[in-house]
């Protein structure tokens, strides 16, 4: 029996600019709510697995009747509808765990040096970098292994650049027309995946009584944390050697959202 689903927001349980009740073809639809609303009077909890902030998922928490959050690629778990949360620094040295990772790697050069390197490839994702505790929110278009290649050069090895899927063409694509993509620059050991492996742990849950939903490779990183994966149909060019226990969805967005919904109450 499924007592918990982990969902992605953006690309996933939200379609076009965020919206819950609009399709992949802005279509505006009810299906999404519908299938909340039968997994919220079926008893099983839902926690929202995101990029986000822990203030801005708190807030979501509420707004969609959830009971916590997994925010910052995996790097702050939140419980209790959002009212108390824990960081979690991964291979983070203690050195930089009485600040931000943004204001330590500023204070630095580190990110200063990135940028310039990087100079028309990447930048901060404004405004939704801002208020960041363990991660630093990014995009652009870059070769992640040459990226984390040249920050180990650099003497900061447990640093890992995490692709975190493709933005909205509306958005701005690059100078040779490619989507851009959404990266967080964050300590090692910590991806969704974990984060939601000590969500469970703290709730005495296991595996088998989870399901996540998602759209992209970091959303992947869930699969080998619960009993079944649900990748949307927009995620699939994320999916390829995707480990058996991962279903790719018919449905875009929302739609695939409540394929995995649907699927959860009936297992």
């Amino acid at each position: 029996m499924i007592k918990i689903v982990y969902s992605d927001m953006d690309g996933t349980m939200v379609g076009p600019r965020g919206c819950f009740v609009r399709a992949a073809d802005n279509s505006l639809t009810l299906e999404p709510a519908r299938a909340l609303i039968d997994l919220l009077a079926a008893g099983i909890e839902l926690v929202l697995v995101s990029g986000r902030t822990g203030p801005q998922l708190a807030e979501a928490v509420r707004i969609f009747g959830g009971d916590g959050y997994v925010g910052e690629l995996g790097a702050v778990i939140g419980w209790r509808h959002g009212l108390e949360h824990e960081v979690l620094h991964g291979a983070m040295p203690e050195e930089f765990w009485d600040s931000s990772l943004m204001d330590a790697l500023e204070g630095c050069g580190l990110l200063e040096d990135l940028l310039k390197r990087y100079a028309g490839k990447l930048e901060f994702h404004a405004p939704w970098h801002l208020g960041h505790e363990a991660d630093v929110m990014l995009s652009g278009l870059v070769d992640v292994a040459e990226s984390e290649a040249w920050l180990t050069e650099r003497g900061f090895g447990w640093l890992r650049l995490h692709d975190n899927g493709r933005l909205p063409a509306y958005v701005g694509l690059m100078p040779d027309g490619q989507q851009q993509h959404v990266y967080h620059l964050m300590a090692d050991g910590i991806t969704k995946g974990t984060g939601v492996a000590a969500d469970l742990t703290r709730r005495g849950l296991t595996p088998d009584q989870a399901i996540a939903i998602g759209d992209s490779r970091s959303d992947l990183e869930m699969a080998a944390h619960v009993r079944r994966f649900f990748m949307t149909a927009n995620g699939a060019h994320a999916a390829e050697g995707a480990p058996p226990n991962v279903t790719l969805c018919q449905g875009l967005n929302g739609d695939g959202w409540v394929e995995a919904v649907r699927w959860a109450l009936d297992a």
